[in-house]
């Protein structure tokens, strides 16, 4: 049995520049995936919560895609700010942040069970 609580996976595939399909790696992931690991160190969460590295999720249209399990929440992540939202609501309380979901993706939304609760 793992002993991380949450997987991230962020999209940081490459295509070629004008692929009409978009491309997460040109629009920051990579940076994105970096500081969802600092904010994982930050928030006291390593060997608890995984931030990974993904190839492409086939969500490319909507920018820097994220999928986070076990609960299979898509969001879509845009800059650090939205990282940051996602660990302390999502990760942190078990909150949906519903204003970066990805369209299309979650369907009728799985009740967030687990937490890391975060301790200031």
């Amino acid at each position: 049995m793992s002993k991380f609580t949450h997987h991230i996976f962020v999209c940081t595939n490459e295509r070629p520049k004008g692929d009409p399909r978009g491309c997460c790696a040109a629009l920051g992931s990579v940076g994105l995936h970096a500081f969802f690991k600092k904010e994982v160190e930050r928030l006291g969460l390593k060997g608890i919560v995984r931030a990974n590295k993904a190839g492409c999720l086939d969500q490319c249209e909507y920018g820097p895609s994220v999928v986070i399990y076990p609960e299979g929440v898509w969001y879509w992540v845009g800059q650090e700010t939205d990282v940051t939202e996602i660990m302390e609501r999502h990760i942190g309380k078990g909150e949906i942040v519903k204003r970066l979901l990805m369209p299309g993706k979650n369907g009728s939304l799985p009740m967030v069970k687990s937490s890391c609760l975060i301790i200031s």
